[in-house]
Order: C-alpha cells, then structure tokens, then sequence
C-alpha cells in the first residue's frame, strides 16, 4: 500500500492538542509510583509522547516523532487483530508475585525484572521461584536485567536462574560488547539473549544484529521513532522480535499493538500488558490482558479520565517547555535530512539479514 505522510504538525498544533497527565502505578516500576505522559490528539487518533523523566533531549527526539508518526499517519496494513502477551513483574518481594500476576489473566509468559539496584542475586532467584510456581511447568518465563549486570555477574546470575526453565534473558549487559561476551558464555546452555537497551539507545539500532550480540531483538515503537520506523529496524536486522511497552498509557499501549499487527513473524508474546501496571488510565476500555491477549484497537480517550488524571500547573509547564525544546530538535533533524523523521532513522541502514550465529 503506498504511504502518504501529512506535513510535520507545528508547535502550536501539538501544545494546543496536548493534555499533561500523571498516572498512579499500583506497583512501583523503575523506581517510579507514577507516570506521567503528553496524550495529543492527531487526525488518526489519539497518541502520547512519554519518554522517561532521565532522558535527554536528544534521546527524546525519537518518541517525538513516534508520537507523530501514530498520531498523523496511516497505519500500515495489519496482519492480525489481537496480540499475545506477556505479564510483566516488577521486582517485588516473592510474597507479593501472586497479587501482581492476578492482574495478567490468561497470560501464559511473565517477563520477570532481576538486577534491581539494592537487591541481590537471592531476591532475583526467589522472585523467579515464585513467578514458576504461579505459573506452572508449560508457562515460560524470561528475565529482564535492563543492561544492570557485568559479564561475569550476568553469567553467574544465569547459570543460577536457568533452573526454572528460561526462555530468554534480556538486555542482561549494557554494552554490545558485553551481549555478544554473555552470549557466547551461555550459548552452550541453550538460553537466548535478547537486546532492548542495545537497540532503542544507540545511534545505530542494528549495531547489535550486526554484530551478532543477540538472538532477537525486543522493539518498542515510540523510542525507536514509530511504526514505520520500527518496521524498517525489524526488516533490515532479519532476528525475530518481541513488541513492547515502555511503562504507557492505553494509547501508547495501541501504538506497540499496531506495531506488532503489521509484523509478518511473531514468534514470540509481546510486551504489551503494563497498561494492567496502572492505577489509572486515559480511556475507559484500558488495554489490559484478556485470555492472554489484547485487542489492536485505538482507544477512545475518555475526556473525563484525562480531566481527573491532569498532572499539577508545575508538570504541566515542565512538559509543554521539554516538548518544545525536543520540537525544534525535531525539526531541525528534518531539514538536516529533508525527509520526514519519523521515517529516516533507519533509511542509510544497509540490510544485514540474520547475523545473529
């Protein structure tokens, strides 16, 4: 289907169709108890601009333009209309596991965080123990380490956990060079390593296929500059992939899920069931898991949600001054480029095809 793209919105567009929200958590995740995101409201539907508190301006350019890119553009054509997914664990003390996984029914892989910073070894294998014995024998379970061990602790922390039936390990090193080291360590014992941080903080997303560091590739739409972008990442680097979230509301939940809907092969169940980690959300049909799936739909934002659920004047300002600051770096990386950014940062790319052996 041949794409059309509608001209970049202006500042003014956005800030005028932008509602600052801060959402509760019911768990804390990544050291946070509450989310804030930017919903905008564009020609196709609803969309969010919510990159983390910590990152740059520069880093930010990305989910800009994936915001737009859901926001202004035609999707293009989907493949299926519901999507596997995955329970995500915080990490929680192992007395807690249960009442967080009774959020995911259905849900049959739980993607279990370990490496947390002021935790130890023995809390990521008691965690794990008690995700298992929720789950079963048939459940698959893969870890998230979030680039938080050395090699040598990475590899310690495997051979320790690998007792409870791993079906991957993700982003269990920060460095490429330390992906590629950690999975020739564990290759042997059958265990995929899967990159995240490797591919959505880097300058050249498929630095790590190339380099054969990783056994597939988890993607997430909005940091990597949305659907048509991460599409290009998922055809050039030739890996299969799993689709996720970075901790969104609803509506950047339905971005993931469109984005795992136009993936021809996927292996693997998606990450995109932390909308079930909130407390509150923007639409009242929230994407949470039934029977281990979610709906590709756009969410309807709920008008009266967003009302309760507005951040204070003080975020408020906060935001709207970062979404003009990452703005102007947008559209300067726009007329540096001429094209739309949304749809370039992967186009001097030179397809690399499975390089993973």
């Amino acid at each position: 289907m041949a794409q059309t793209h509608r001209p970049l919105p202006t500042l003014t567009e956005l800030l005028e169709l932008a509602s600052v929200v801060s959402l509760p958590l019911n768990t804390r995740f990544r050291g946070v108890d509450v989310r804030e995101a930017v919903i905008l409201r564009g020609p196709e539907g609803a969309t969010e601009f919510s990159p983390f508190i910590e990152y740059s301006d520069a880093e930010a350019v990305a989910w800009l333009a994936g915001a737009i890119d859901f926001g202004w553009q035609p999707t293009p054509d989907l493949l299926r209309d519901r999507i596997a997914v995955n329970a995500t664990l915080p990490a929680v003390g192992e007395s807690d596991v249960s009442a967080v996984l009774d959020r995911y029914p259905g849900c049959r892989t739980i993607k279990v965080k370990v490496a947390e910073r002021g935790q130890s070894l023995d809390d990521d294998i008691a965690r794990v123990r008690a995700a298992r014995e929720y789950l079963g024998s048939e459940g698959r379970i893969r870890l998230d380490a979030n680039g938080g061990w050395n090699v040598d602790e990475a590899e310690h922390a495997i051979h320790a956990l690998a007792e409870f039936d791993l079906e991957y390990v993700e982003q269990p090193c920060a460095s490429v060079d330390d992906l590629w080291e950690i999975r020739q360590r564990v290759k042997y014992m059958g265990i995929p390593v899967a990159a995240d941080e490797s591919v959505r903080k880097v300058d050249d997303p498929l630095d790590v296929a190339r380099r054969g560091a990783a056994d597939l590739l988890v993607i997430k739409a909005q940091p990597l500059g949305g659907i048509h972008s991460a599409l290009d990442i998922v055809r050039r680097a030739g890996l299969p992939v799993v689709v996720s979230s970075a901790l969104d509301t609803s509506i950047g939940i339905a971005m993931g899920a469109h984005l795992a809907a136009c993936i021809p092969n996927l292996e693997y169940d998606c990450g995109l069931a932390t909308a079930a980690l909130l407390a509150a959300d923007v639409t009242a049909e929230p994407l949470i898991p039934v029977n281990g799936s979610i709906a590709v739909v756009r969410p309807l934002l709920d008008e009266s949600l967003v009302q309760q659920q507005l951040a204070s004047d003080e975020r408020d300002v906060w935001w709207r001054e970062r979404l003009e600051r990452v703005y102007a770096l947008l559209v300067s990386s726009t007329e540096s480029t001429g094209r739309h950014a949304a749809t370039s940062s992967t186009s001097t790319l030179a397809p690399i095809g499975n390089a993973a052996t």
